[in-house]
């Protein structure tokens, strides 16, 4: 059993060197999609290379593009939710407690890619529906604003509040199975929280940095306005930040 002051730097470097390298990877990702023309839509917007495979790319090449950069950047948006819970979780650190919080971690990212693999052909088909009909491309960034306001609302129920103060503490498990299952468990509890945050993040274009920077900057604001108890006075910031967002989105649409 490693001393307390050990068993934080440890988990303190690990999670530092996570983040760092999520982070680095998602930026040159960004820039290298960047870099890719996208195709220009009725409505005055450009449809992102993400979705469709284009170049002479098959659509199992585009999937594949897509999962592995949704891997590659929710470690980066999601260990400010993550890493707290694990630390709470072991106070102490033994070889047992360090692999069963690898498998913590690995039931929680598991939860995500799942859900970055039922992600795709849902965009996909709305993106192909949009290359095909006019009129749904033209709607499409009036649809973003509405998206974004109404998250904005959500953010302001109860609802969400309620979901928020209960997704910062799991029970403590005792072997593997039970460890994969506990950080399953806290990422559906999680994307419950930030599912708003990730559809504003859908809507605007999963490879915008901006979009990128500003529901990872939220997510983690709010997650540690939870742990201290200061939930009301973000959850107003935020909110009204983005029904205002909304708004202007639809307002310059129209």
């Amino acid at each position: 059993m490693f001393p307390i002051a050990r068993t934080r730097a440890i988990f303190a470097v690990a999670a530092a060197l996570l983040f760092a390298g999520s982070a680095t990877a998602t930026v040159l990702r960004l820039m290298s999609m960047t870099a890719m023309s996208g195709t220009p839509m009725p409505g005055g917007w450009t449809l992102s290379a993400t979705w469709l495979p284009l170049c002479g790319r098959t659509w199992l090449q585009t999937a594949t593009s897509f999962v592995s950069m949704w891997a590659t950047m929710t470690p980066a948006m999601m260990l400010p939710a993550l890493a707290p819970m694990l630390w709470r979780e072991r106070s102490t650190l033994t070889i047992h407690s360090g692999w069963l919080i690898i498998l913590n971690a690995g039931g929680y990212f598991m939860v995500w890619l799942l859900a970055g693999m039922a992600v795709f052909p849902l965009g996909a088909g709305i993106a192909s529906l949009a290359i095909r009909v006019p009129s749904i491309a033209r709607a499409a960034p009036v649809a973003t604003g509405f998206v974004v306001m109404a998250a904005g609302v959500l953010q302001c129920t109860s609802w969400k509040a309620k979901r928020l103060q209960s997704c910062h503490s799991v029970r403590q498990c005792h072997d593997a199975v039970s460890a994969v299952r506990v950080g399953m468990r806290f990422a559906l509890q999680c994307a419950s929280c930030c599912g708003n945050w990730m559809a504003v993040l859908l809507a605007t274009g999963v490879m915008n940095r901006e979009a990128t920077l500003i529901v990872s900057a939220a997510i983690a604001i709010e997650r540690v306005a939870a742990s201290r108890g200061a939930l009301v006075g973000i959850f107003r910031v935020t909110g009204a930040a983005s029904m205002a967002a909304g708004f202007m989105l639809i307002a310059y649409a129209i």
